[in-house]
């Protein structure tokens, strides 16, 4: 059990929240939520004891474990992914260098031999012959496949790196796992294989999150901080919400109360005290009103955004065209014969699993990136803004909110810009501090301020929602549906996308689709809804009997053949690599009893013991190389079936 007792936190005279009493249990999944800077992650460090409160203490078991993501990947550049893994378990970990240590002695004395044969059992207790697959299992949950096991991690990306850290704290064991936004880097797949480890996660986990369908998979209680306290709630965010808007109305009727007794009291003081008749009542009117003021009336910290996007001028009624557009890194091919039209007004929404080119497009159409082939036609007068994922991609760390946004617009009124910046919630205090010292958060709506103050009539927006909180994403939909312009946005957010796009842009392995009409609608017409979070077991869902079913496509079938053909394929190396396995097991079988028997340690048998050893070395290292590929295989069946019975569905 975590606890905390009597807990405030505050920096100068801004307090985060006050006197909060929490006891979390084994067993039980936490979602924090809040305002951006209400303190959700000071709380979550708070609990890991990386931050000490103002007030108050937190009390952990002597032996509890625990797992926090941490971001010192850096450390570990030229370091295999899987050995970055394994070294979650420390003890595991030392226990193996040194196996490994002692497997390099040409001769072994007896001691030494006799320590290998306790290394053997420790290990054995400890999961240790286990651990690689295991790892590798949890990474290919997260993306990153048997071919990537044995590479230094300095060939991932920053968000594949994240990744990386994301399993080497859940491979530690750990008795309370405390997360700060896990899934921002994730893709739906992962974010659904992730939900579902948790979901079977038997300690205690703490989540800060913005996702919605995320908090809703997950979470037992909600904390939630507000009123400049952290309350707990029991449920997923669904039941929280409920609760939450009950609570609050009451709440903000009795500050209203509050405020108009004391309203009312001043008035009365106001226009009595000097009159003798009524002197007795102002006096006691007065006595009440300070008793009134001495109550602290707390605020909530839910404040969305005002977003407000508008555009300079129309564009014309053709916005952008594609025709038979590529794109490819080196030999890797992201993006074949791509071709669509968005007209003004329409609001395209693009899906697909990481690495299949959805960023890549937005950075197509913003300027960002070229293109090998194709075409890539502009309609009349169209003025495009851009919104990056990586936000540090246009803001310099050492320009503020104000210089950053001005140079935009030098010719705009001061007020102007200072009242956009105050309707994405920057006081006069932030306006001037480092764009370094911003949260994602601010960024984000530092972006949004520069497209209002812009004004284009077409919006790029990748992954729009990221470190936004929820009240803020509702803001920024509404605000989408209501702008007159033209949209052409990335996201993994369901309830984001269902809201927003009017057409549906599917990317794919074996290429694309384009969907006129809302996510319901692609859903009921595809049969497959690519943004549920329970996709790796895809549910069918049924037709319309008011649609009528067009035969397939000379392309469908060819695609069909193919991976059908990818599918038997897979198998068979599966069965292979089955085989493979066997036949090691077997062999380190025999190995085991061989070292069971102490005569194997005695000097005059060193060099058979030493052939030996090496010899179970060696499998063993196979033997993890040929789980990885199992695994890698696994999901690769996996996506093909899914594939093939999209191809099946499709009408």
């Amino acid at each position: 059990m975590i606890r905390l007792a009597h807990v405030a936190m505050s920096f100068g005279e801004r307090i985060l929240f006050d006197n909060v009493d929490l006891s979390l249990h084994k067993g039980q999944r936490y979602g924090i939520v809040g305002a951006n800077g209400s303190g959700k992650t000071t709380l979550l460090k708070i609990l890991a004891g990386e931050m000490a409160p103002t007030q108050g203490q937190r009390h952990l078991p002597a032996h509890l474990r625990l797992g926090v993501l941490q971001q010192n990947h850096f450390e570990y550049e030229q370091i295999p992914i899987l050995d970055v893994v394994l070294r979650g378990r420390k003890r595991l970990w030392d226990l193996r260098q040194e196996q490994d240590q002692l497997a390099h002695y040409a001769r072994l004395s007896e001691a030494q031999g006799r320590r290998i044969a306790e290394l053997e059992i420790l290990i054995a207790d400890l999961g240790g012959y286990d651990a690689p697959a295991e790892a590798a299992t949890i990474l290919n949950g997260l993306g990153i496949g048997a071919d990537l096991l044995h590479q230094p991690m300095a060939v991932l990306s920053g968000g594949y790196k994240l990744r990386v850290m994301l399993a080497q704290c859940l491979f530690s064991q750990p008795d309370a796992l405390l997360f700060d936004e896990p899934n921002n880097h994730l893709d739906i797949y992962s974010i659904a294989w992730l939900a579902d480890y948790l979901c079977s996660y038997q300690g205690i986990t703490v989540v800060v999150s913005h996702d919605y369908h995320f908090l809703n998979q997950i979470a037992t209680h909600i904390l939630d901080i507000d009123y400049e306290t952290v309350t707990m709630y029991r449920g997923n965010y669904q039941v929280f919400m409920e609760a939450k808007t009950l609570a609050r109305h009451q709440k903000e009727q009795e500050i209203a109360r509050l405020e108009k007794k004391q309203a009312e009291l001043q008035a009365f003081y106001e226009r009595f005290r000097a009159k003798a008749t009524k002197a007795r009542q102002a006096i006691s009117r007065k006595k009440q009103l300070d008793r009134l003021e001495e109550i602290v009336i707390k605020r909530s910290s839910r404040i969305a955004p005002a977003f407000d996007f508008r555009q300079n001028r129309p564009a014309g009624q053709m916005v952008v065209r594609l025709t038979d557009l590529n794109k490819s890194y080196g030999a890797l091919n992201v993006l074949r014969n791509l071709s669509f039209e968005v007209g003004r007004g329409q609001r395209l929404a693009v899906i697909g699993p990481n690495g299949i080119g959805k960023s890549t497009l937005i950075k197509i159409l913003a300027g960002q990136l070229g293109y090998e082939n194709g075409r890539l036609d502009w309609g009349y007068e169209v003025a495009a803004g851009y919104f990056p994922q990586n936000h540090a991609e246009i803001i310099p760390p050492d320009s503020t909110p104000y210089t950053w946004l001005y140079q935009f617009a030098p010719s705009e009124l001061v007020s102007t810009i200072r009242s956009i910046l105050g309707r994405m919630l920057f006081g006069n205090d932030d306006i001037d501090k480092r764009n370094a010292a911003l949260s994602g958060g601010e960024m984000a709506r530092l972006i949004f301020a520069r497209l209002m103050l812009e004004r284009p009539n077409l919006l790029l927006l990748d992954e729009p929602t990221n470190h936004l909180d929820l009240e803020a994403i509702e803001a920024l939909s509404r605000a989408l549906i209501n702008y007159p312009g033209t949209v052409i946005f990335v996201s993994h957010d369901r309830h984001f996308v269902e809201q927003v796009g009017t057409a549906v842009l599917e990317l794919h392995p074996a290429g694309f689709r384009y969907f006129e009409g809302n996510y319901t609608d692609f859903v009921s017409r595809k049969g497959l809804d690519l943004l549920d979070r329970d996709i790796k077991t895809p549910k069918k869902l049924p037709f319309s009997q008011t649609v009528p079913v067009n035969p397939k496509s000379k392309s469908d079938v060819q695609a069909r053949r193919l991976v059908a053909k990818d599918l038997a394929r897979l198998r068979n190396r599966i069965q292979q690599c089955e085989n493979r396995i066997a036949e090691l097991e077997n062999r380190l079988k025999a190995l085991d009893q061989l070292f069971a028997d102490d005569s194997i340690y005695l000097p005059e048998r060193q060099t058979t013991f030493q052939q030996s050893y090496s010899e179970q070395q060696s499998l063993k290292n196979r033997l993890e190389q040929e789980f990885a590929e199992w695994e890698s295989l696994q999901r690769q069946v996996q996506e093909a079936s899914t594939r093939l019975s999209e191809l099946d569905s499709k009408q």
